[in-house]
C-alpha cells in the first residue's frame, strides 16, 4: 500500500475538513503515484510514527512548471494560499532550499474511499 504523507499539522486539518484534496509535490513523482492507485493519507514527521486518517483513490496526476500552477490547485492544496509566491515561500520553508518558477511540480487529486 502507497500513501501520500503530509508532515505539516495545519494539512492535517485541512485534509480531516475536506477542504484539502490536492498535492503539490516537487519534482516529477508521477511514476510514484499512478492515477487510479489507492493509497493511504497520512500525516507525521519524516522518521516518526504515521497518523493514517483514510483511504483514498488518485483521480488526477499532472506534471508542470510551478508557475503553471492554477488557481483551482491552490485552493485544493489550501484554500488559505492565495497565490503562487504564497506557495513558493511556503515550499521553501518545506524542502528548505530556494524554490523557482522553473522548478518542475507534480500536482495530484485524491478522494476519500468511503
Amino acid at each position: 500500500m502507497m500513501a501520500l504523507n503530509f508532515q505539516a499539522k495545519k494539512h492535517e486539518e485541512l485534509i480531516m475538513s475536506r477542504k484539502k484534496n490536492c498535492t503539490v509535490r516537487l519534482g516529477d513523482v508521477r511514476n510514484q503515484y499512478p492515477e487510479s492507485s489507492i493509497v493511504w493519507i497520512t500525516t507525521g514527521k519524516k522518521y516518526e510514527v504515521k497518523k493514517r486518517l483514510y483511504t483514498a483513490i488518485i483521480d488526477k496526476v499532472r506534471v508542470k512548471k510551478f508557475a503553471e500552477l492554477t488557481s483551482r490547485d491552490l485552493g485544493h492544496q489550501n484554500p488559505e494560499i492565495d497565490s503562487l509566491e504564497e506557495l513558493r515561500l511556503d515550499f521553501e520553508n518545506i524542502y528548505q532550499r530556494r524554490i523557482t518558477l522553473d522548478d518542475t511540480v507534480t500536482v495530484i487529486y485524491f478522494s476519500e474511499i468511503l
